[in-house]
Protein backbone atom coordinates (compact mmCIF):
# COMPACT_ATOMS: atom_id res chain seq x y z
CA UNK A 1 0.00 0.00 0.00
CA UNK A 2 1.38 3.42 -0.94
CA UNK A 3 1.63 5.92 1.71
CA UNK A 4 -0.66 9.50 1.27
CA UNK A 5 1.78 12.41 1.40
CA UNK A 6 0.71 14.63 4.18
CA UNK A 7 0.45 17.63 1.62
CA UNK A 8 -2.10 15.38 -0.12
CA UNK A 9 -3.76 14.27 3.04
CA UNK A 10 -4.62 18.10 3.74
CA UNK A 11 -5.77 18.84 0.14
CA UNK A 12 -8.35 16.03 0.36
CA UNK A 13 -9.29 17.10 3.91
CA UNK A 14 -9.89 20.62 2.53
CA UNK A 15 -11.93 19.75 -0.25
CA UNK A 16 -14.29 17.60 1.85
CA UNK A 17 -15.04 20.06 4.20
CA UNK A 18 -15.66 22.20 1.21
CA UNK A 19 -18.05 20.14 0.37
CA UNK A 20 -20.31 19.01 3.61
CA UNK A 21 -20.14 22.89 3.97
CA UNK A 22 -22.95 25.62 3.84
CA UNK A 23 -21.71 27.06 0.82
CA UNK A 24 -20.81 23.42 -0.61
CA UNK A 25 -23.93 22.08 -0.32
CA UNK A 26 -26.00 25.00 -1.46
CA UNK A 27 -23.67 24.67 -4.70
CA UNK A 28 -24.10 20.87 -4.48
CA UNK A 29 -28.32 21.49 -4.73
CA UNK A 30 -27.91 24.17 -7.53
CA UNK A 31 -25.75 21.56 -9.72
CA UNK A 32 -27.43 18.26 -8.74
CA UNK A 33 -31.36 19.56 -9.20
CA UNK A 34 -33.23 20.61 -11.82
CA UNK A 35 -35.12 24.05 -11.37
CA UNK A 36 -38.32 22.13 -10.38
CA UNK A 37 -36.77 20.14 -7.73
CA UNK A 38 -35.23 23.66 -5.85
CA UNK A 39 -36.54 24.30 -3.04
CA UNK A 40 -38.18 28.01 -4.38
CA UNK A 41 -42.03 26.60 -4.27
CA UNK A 42 -45.20 28.68 -3.06
CA UNK A 43 -48.56 27.00 -1.77
CA UNK A 44 -51.40 28.53 -4.49
CA UNK A 45 -54.31 26.73 -3.49
CA UNK A 46 -55.66 23.51 -1.59
CA UNK A 47 -58.49 21.21 -2.84
CA UNK A 48 -60.18 18.63 -1.20
CA UNK A 49 -62.12 15.56 -2.11
CA UNK A 50 -64.54 12.85 0.24
CA UNK A 51 -64.53 9.34 -0.70
CA UNK A 52 -66.38 6.43 1.15
CA UNK A 53 -64.91 3.05 1.24
CA UNK A 54 -63.94 2.44 4.96
CA UNK A 55 -65.52 4.89 6.16
CA UNK A 56 -64.91 8.77 5.36
CA UNK A 57 -61.82 9.53 3.73
CA UNK A 58 -60.30 12.76 2.77
CA UNK A 59 -58.01 13.55 0.13
CA UNK A 60 -55.98 16.65 0.30
CA UNK A 61 -54.11 18.39 -2.57
CA UNK A 62 -51.85 21.18 -2.17
CA UNK A 63 -50.67 23.02 -5.56
CA UNK A 64 -47.50 24.98 -5.87
CA UNK A 65 -46.48 27.79 -8.54
CA UNK A 66 -43.94 25.13 -10.33
CA UNK A 67 -46.70 22.43 -10.99
CA UNK A 68 -45.84 20.32 -8.26
CA UNK A 69 -48.69 18.87 -6.26
CA UNK A 70 -48.88 17.18 -2.77
CA UNK A 71 -51.08 14.66 -1.82
CA UNK A 72 -52.22 13.83 1.49
CA UNK A 73 -54.96 11.54 3.09
CA UNK A 74 -57.25 11.84 6.53
CA UNK A 75 -59.20 9.01 7.81
CA UNK A 76 -62.32 8.51 10.52
CA UNK A 77 -62.86 11.87 11.68
CA UNK A 78 -62.88 13.36 8.43
CA UNK A 79 -66.18 14.26 8.63
CA UNK A 80 -66.09 18.15 8.52
CA UNK A 81 -62.74 18.59 8.01
CA UNK A 82 -63.09 19.97 4.19
CA UNK A 83 -64.32 23.06 5.53
CA UNK A 84 -61.46 23.04 8.12
CA UNK A 85 -58.86 22.85 5.79
CA UNK A 86 -60.71 25.46 4.38
CA UNK A 87 -59.74 27.80 7.25
CA UNK A 88 -56.25 27.03 6.80
CA UNK A 89 -55.94 28.49 3.67
CA UNK A 90 -55.10 32.12 5.31
CA UNK A 91 -52.10 30.44 6.66
CA UNK A 92 -50.76 28.48 3.74
CA UNK A 93 -51.51 30.40 0.75
CA UNK A 94 -48.13 31.83 -0.60
CA UNK A 95 -45.90 29.91 2.02
CA UNK A 96 -42.78 27.59 1.18
CA UNK A 97 -44.33 24.40 1.60
CA UNK A 98 -40.76 23.08 2.76
CA UNK A 99 -41.17 24.23 5.93
CA UNK A 100 -43.58 21.16 7.57
CA UNK A 101 -43.08 21.93 10.72
CA UNK A 102 -43.20 25.73 11.20
CA UNK A 103 -46.33 25.47 8.85
CA UNK A 104 -48.14 22.62 11.19
CA UNK A 105 -47.07 24.23 14.59
CA UNK A 106 -48.52 28.01 13.42
CA UNK A 107 -51.89 25.79 11.89
CA UNK A 108 -51.93 24.09 15.31
CA UNK A 109 -51.30 26.34 18.18
CA UNK A 110 -53.59 28.82 15.52
CA UNK A 111 -56.62 26.33 16.68
CA UNK A 112 -55.87 26.35 20.81
CA UNK A 113 -59.66 27.46 21.43
CA UNK A 114 -60.85 25.56 18.01
CA UNK A 115 -59.99 21.81 18.96
CA UNK A 116 -56.84 21.94 18.03
CA UNK A 117 -55.88 18.67 20.59
CA UNK A 118 -57.52 15.91 18.89
CA UNK A 119 -60.99 14.88 16.57
CA UNK A 120 -61.87 16.72 13.35
CA UNK A 121 -59.27 19.22 13.38
CA UNK A 122 -55.99 17.72 14.12
CA UNK A 123 -57.41 14.75 11.60
CA UNK A 124 -57.66 17.74 9.19
CA UNK A 125 -54.49 18.91 9.98
CA UNK A 126 -52.73 15.21 9.45
CA UNK A 127 -54.04 15.50 5.55
CA UNK A 128 -52.70 18.58 5.28
CA UNK A 129 -49.04 17.67 7.08
CA UNK A 130 -49.00 14.47 4.31
CA UNK A 131 -49.52 16.53 1.16
CA UNK A 132 -46.58 18.66 2.67
CA UNK A 133 -44.18 16.13 3.36
CA UNK A 134 -45.42 14.86 -0.30
CA UNK A 135 -44.11 18.11 -1.85
CA UNK A 136 -41.08 18.28 0.42
CA UNK A 137 -40.19 14.94 -1.09
CA UNK A 138 -41.05 15.89 -4.93
CA UNK A 139 -39.02 19.21 -4.27
CA UNK A 140 -35.64 17.82 -3.24
CA UNK A 141 -36.09 13.94 -5.21
CA UNK A 142 -35.94 12.14 -2.27
CA UNK A 143 -38.33 9.44 -0.53
CA UNK A 144 -39.80 11.08 2.34
CA UNK A 145 -38.47 7.97 4.57
CA UNK A 146 -35.13 9.76 3.43
CA UNK A 147 -36.25 13.34 4.85
CA UNK A 148 -37.49 11.32 8.28
CA UNK A 149 -34.02 10.28 9.19
CA UNK A 150 -33.78 7.44 6.49
CA UNK A 151 -34.66 4.10 6.49
CA UNK A 152 -33.81 1.27 9.01
CA UNK A 153 -35.67 -1.36 6.86
CA UNK A 154 -36.39 -2.52 3.47
CA UNK A 155 -39.14 -3.89 3.93
CA UNK A 156 -42.33 -3.09 5.77
CA UNK A 157 -44.49 -5.53 7.48
CA UNK A 158 -47.86 -5.56 6.70
CA UNK A 159 -50.83 -7.54 8.50
CA UNK A 160 -54.26 -8.24 6.63
CA UNK A 161 -57.34 -7.41 8.80
CA UNK A 162 -59.65 -10.08 7.37
CA UNK A 163 -63.48 -10.39 7.94
CA UNK A 164 -63.15 -14.33 7.50
CA UNK A 165 -63.50 -15.27 11.17
CA UNK A 166 -66.85 -17.35 11.59
CA UNK A 167 -66.92 -20.94 11.77
CA UNK A 168 -70.16 -21.28 10.37
CA UNK A 169 -69.21 -19.55 7.25
CA UNK A 170 -68.01 -22.18 4.48
CA UNK A 171 -65.35 -19.98 2.91
CA UNK A 172 -64.01 -18.95 5.68
CA UNK A 173 -61.07 -21.40 5.83
CA UNK A 174 -60.42 -20.88 1.98
CA UNK A 175 -59.99 -17.32 2.52
CA UNK A 176 -57.57 -17.86 5.19
CA UNK A 177 -55.57 -20.04 3.56
CA UNK A 178 -55.33 -17.58 0.58
CA UNK A 179 -54.59 -14.64 3.13
CA UNK A 180 -50.97 -16.73 3.87
CA UNK A 181 -50.91 -17.79 0.58
CA UNK A 182 -50.33 -14.43 -0.28
CA UNK A 183 -47.47 -14.15 2.06
CA UNK A 184 -49.04 -11.76 4.92
CA UNK A 185 -47.36 -13.29 8.52
CA UNK A 186 -49.68 -11.89 10.26
CA UNK A 187 -53.60 -11.48 10.31
CA UNK A 188 -56.34 -9.41 12.61
CA UNK A 189 -60.08 -10.59 13.08
CA UNK A 190 -62.80 -8.49 14.49
CA UNK A 191 -64.72 -9.97 17.63
CA UNK A 192 -67.13 -7.72 18.75
CA UNK A 193 -70.87 -8.14 17.80
CA UNK A 194 -73.38 -5.68 18.37
CA UNK A 195 -75.94 -8.04 16.69
CA UNK A 196 -74.64 -11.40 18.42
CA UNK A 197 -77.59 -12.92 19.61
CA UNK A 198 -76.62 -13.65 23.10
CA UNK A 199 -76.60 -9.80 23.95
CA UNK A 200 -79.01 -9.08 26.58
CA UNK A 201 -79.09 -5.41 25.90
CA UNK A 202 -77.52 -3.26 23.01
CA UNK A 203 -76.79 -0.01 25.23
CA UNK A 204 -74.54 -2.21 27.51
CA UNK A 205 -71.54 -4.03 26.43
CA UNK A 206 -71.26 -6.12 29.17
CA UNK A 207 -70.57 -9.62 27.50
CA UNK A 208 -72.61 -12.86 28.83
CA UNK A 209 -70.85 -16.09 29.04
CA UNK A 210 -72.07 -16.75 26.04
CA UNK A 211 -70.98 -14.05 23.92
CA UNK A 212 -67.06 -14.48 24.93
CA UNK A 213 -67.63 -18.03 24.14
CA UNK A 214 -68.71 -17.28 20.97
CA UNK A 215 -65.34 -15.08 20.74
CA UNK A 216 -62.73 -17.83 22.14
CA UNK A 217 -64.73 -20.41 19.12
CA UNK A 218 -63.88 -17.46 16.63
CA UNK A 219 -60.60 -17.04 17.97
CA UNK A 220 -59.46 -20.80 17.99
CA UNK A 221 -60.96 -21.32 14.34
CA UNK A 222 -58.63 -18.88 13.24
CA UNK A 223 -55.58 -20.06 15.23
CA UNK A 224 -56.12 -23.31 13.80
CA UNK A 225 -56.84 -22.54 10.39
CA UNK A 226 -53.61 -20.44 9.61
CA UNK A 227 -50.56 -21.20 9.93
CA UNK A 228 -48.13 -21.15 12.99
CA UNK A 229 -45.60 -18.75 11.05
CA UNK A 230 -48.84 -16.15 10.92
CA UNK A 231 -49.51 -13.67 13.79
CA UNK A 232 -53.02 -13.61 15.04
CA UNK A 233 -54.21 -10.26 16.63
CA UNK A 234 -57.85 -9.55 17.94
CA UNK A 235 -60.11 -6.11 18.18
CA UNK A 236 -62.56 -5.49 20.44
CA UNK A 237 -62.92 -1.79 18.73
CA UNK A 238 -63.35 -0.11 22.51
CA UNK A 239 -66.89 -1.17 22.80
CA UNK A 240 -66.85 -3.42 26.14
CA UNK A 241 -66.13 -2.32 29.81
CA UNK A 242 -64.00 -3.25 32.15
CA UNK A 243 -65.47 -6.55 33.40
CA UNK A 244 -65.04 -7.78 30.02
CA UNK A 245 -62.27 -6.83 28.60
CA UNK A 246 -60.47 -8.37 31.64
CA UNK A 247 -62.22 -11.28 31.14
CA UNK A 248 -61.64 -11.76 27.30
CA UNK A 249 -57.88 -11.09 27.83
CA UNK A 250 -57.56 -14.03 30.44
CA UNK A 251 -59.66 -16.27 28.32
CA UNK A 252 -57.75 -15.49 25.22
CA UNK A 253 -54.45 -16.10 26.71
CA UNK A 254 -53.66 -19.65 25.44
CA UNK A 255 -53.51 -18.53 21.83
CA UNK A 256 -50.35 -15.83 22.45
CA UNK A 257 -52.25 -13.22 20.20
CA UNK A 258 -50.09 -10.99 18.80
CA UNK A 259 -52.18 -8.29 20.81
CA UNK A 260 -55.93 -7.62 22.05
CA UNK A 261 -57.01 -4.02 20.45
CA UNK A 262 -58.71 -1.66 22.60
CA UNK A 263 -60.77 -3.94 25.35
CA UNK A 264 -61.88 -0.98 26.49
CA UNK A 265 -62.33 2.79 24.93
CA UNK A 266 -59.23 4.48 25.07
CA UNK A 267 -59.86 7.64 27.27
CA UNK A 268 -59.59 5.72 30.57
CA UNK A 269 -56.16 4.74 30.73
CA UNK A 270 -56.17 3.74 34.31
CA UNK A 271 -58.43 1.03 33.40
CA UNK A 272 -56.53 0.44 30.10
CA UNK A 273 -53.62 -0.35 32.84
CA UNK A 274 -55.66 -2.38 35.05
CA UNK A 275 -56.69 -5.02 32.00
CA UNK A 276 -52.53 -5.09 30.95
CA UNK A 277 -51.85 -5.98 34.47
CA UNK A 278 -54.18 -8.75 35.17
CA UNK A 279 -53.41 -10.46 31.63
CA UNK A 280 -50.44 -12.40 29.86
CA UNK A 281 -52.09 -11.04 26.64
CA UNK A 282 -50.47 -8.11 25.11
CA UNK A 283 -52.75 -5.21 25.02
CA UNK A 284 -52.68 -2.73 21.73
CA UNK A 285 -54.28 0.75 21.52
CA UNK A 286 -54.06 4.22 20.22
CA UNK A 287 -56.00 4.91 17.14
CA UNK A 288 -58.11 6.99 18.65
CA UNK A 289 -55.63 8.86 20.32
CA UNK A 290 -54.31 11.97 19.09
CA UNK A 291 -50.31 14.19 18.80
CA UNK A 292 -48.15 12.97 21.20
CA UNK A 293 -49.49 14.58 24.04
CA UNK A 294 -52.04 12.13 23.78
CA UNK A 295 -49.83 9.30 24.05
CA UNK A 296 -47.72 10.57 27.11
CA UNK A 297 -49.67 9.28 30.12
CA UNK A 298 -50.43 5.69 28.11
CA UNK A 299 -46.42 5.50 28.21
CA UNK A 300 -46.03 6.51 31.70
CA UNK A 301 -48.71 4.68 33.08
CA UNK A 302 -47.56 1.62 31.34
CA UNK A 303 -50.92 1.05 30.08
CA UNK A 304 -50.46 -1.16 26.76
CA UNK A 305 -48.07 -3.40 25.20
CA UNK A 306 -47.79 -1.65 21.82
CA UNK A 307 -49.09 1.24 20.11
CA UNK A 308 -51.12 1.90 17.16
CA UNK A 309 -51.27 5.60 16.19
CA UNK A 310 -53.63 6.36 12.94
CA UNK A 311 -51.35 8.04 10.78
CA UNK A 312 -53.90 9.78 9.07
CA UNK A 313 -55.78 11.38 12.14
CA UNK A 314 -53.09 11.41 14.77
CA UNK A 315 -51.14 14.64 13.73
CA UNK A 316 -49.34 13.22 10.45
CA UNK A 317 -45.88 11.43 9.22
CA UNK A 318 -43.67 13.75 11.65
CA UNK A 319 -45.55 13.58 14.39
CA UNK A 320 -46.45 9.77 14.69
CA UNK A 321 -42.37 9.50 13.85
CA UNK A 322 -42.69 11.08 17.15
CA UNK A 323 -44.96 9.36 18.91
CA UNK A 324 -42.32 6.33 17.70
CA UNK A 325 -39.39 7.80 19.14
CA UNK A 326 -41.60 8.76 22.63
CA UNK A 327 -42.80 4.82 23.04
CA UNK A 328 -39.01 3.55 21.72
CA UNK A 329 -37.92 5.03 25.36
CA UNK A 330 -40.33 2.38 27.27
CA UNK A 331 -39.52 -0.43 24.60
CA UNK A 332 -42.76 -0.21 23.09
CA UNK A 333 -43.32 -1.78 19.72
CA UNK A 334 -45.32 0.47 17.13
CA UNK A 335 -47.99 -1.00 15.13
CA UNK A 336 -50.01 1.60 13.55
CA UNK A 337 -53.65 1.47 12.39
CA UNK A 338 -54.01 1.67 8.80
CA UNK A 339 -57.76 1.55 7.04
CA UNK A 340 -57.22 4.23 3.67
CA UNK A 341 -56.56 4.27 -0.06
CA UNK A 342 -53.14 3.65 -1.34
CA UNK A 343 -51.89 6.87 -1.04
CA UNK A 344 -52.24 6.86 2.80
CA UNK A 345 -50.56 3.46 3.27
CA UNK A 346 -47.97 4.34 0.85
CA UNK A 347 -47.45 7.49 3.13
CA UNK A 348 -47.48 5.35 6.32
CA UNK A 349 -45.03 3.08 5.20
CA UNK A 350 -42.37 6.04 5.06
CA UNK A 351 -42.75 6.38 8.70
CA UNK A 352 -42.66 2.78 9.20
CA UNK A 353 -39.39 2.24 6.81
CA UNK A 354 -37.86 4.78 9.40
CA UNK A 355 -38.91 4.19 12.78
CA UNK A 356 -36.81 1.36 14.86
CA UNK A 357 -39.40 -0.05 16.76
CA UNK A 358 -42.09 -0.92 13.99
CA UNK A 359 -43.64 -3.92 14.19
CA UNK A 360 -46.50 -3.96 11.60
CA UNK A 361 -48.64 -1.93 9.89
CA UNK A 362 -52.60 -2.51 9.16
CA UNK A 363 -53.92 -3.22 5.86
CA UNK A 364 -57.60 -3.43 5.40
CA UNK A 365 -58.53 -4.17 1.67
CA UNK A 366 -58.67 -7.94 1.47
CA UNK A 367 -62.05 -7.61 0.51
CA UNK A 368 -62.01 -4.73 -1.97
CA UNK A 369 -58.63 -6.16 -3.74
CA UNK A 370 -60.31 -4.66 -6.86
CA UNK A 371 -60.01 -1.20 -5.64
CA UNK A 372 -56.43 -1.75 -5.00
CA UNK A 373 -55.93 -2.37 -9.07
CA UNK A 374 -53.91 0.14 -11.10
CA UNK A 375 -56.53 1.48 -14.19
CA UNK A 376 -54.04 1.97 -16.84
Amino acid sequence: MSRISRRALLQSTAAATGALSLTGLATAMQQNTTPYQRPRLKITDIRTAYVTVHGPQLHVRIYTDQGLIGQGEATDAALGGAAIIAGFRRILIGQNPLNVEALWERIRTAGVFAGAQSGQYITALSGIEIALWDLAGKAVGLPVYQLLGGKVRDRVRIYCDSANHHPDDPLAKQKLNEIEKMGFTAAKIDIDEATDPNRFDRVNWTASNAEIDRMVKEVAFVRETLGKRVDLAVDMHGRYDATTGKRVAIELEPFRLLWLEEPVPAENIDVMRDIRQSTKTPICCGENLFLRHGFRELLEKRAADIVMPDIQKCGGLLESRKIADMAHTYYVPFAPHCVVSPIGTMASCHVCAAVPNFLVLEWHWISRLQLWVRVQ
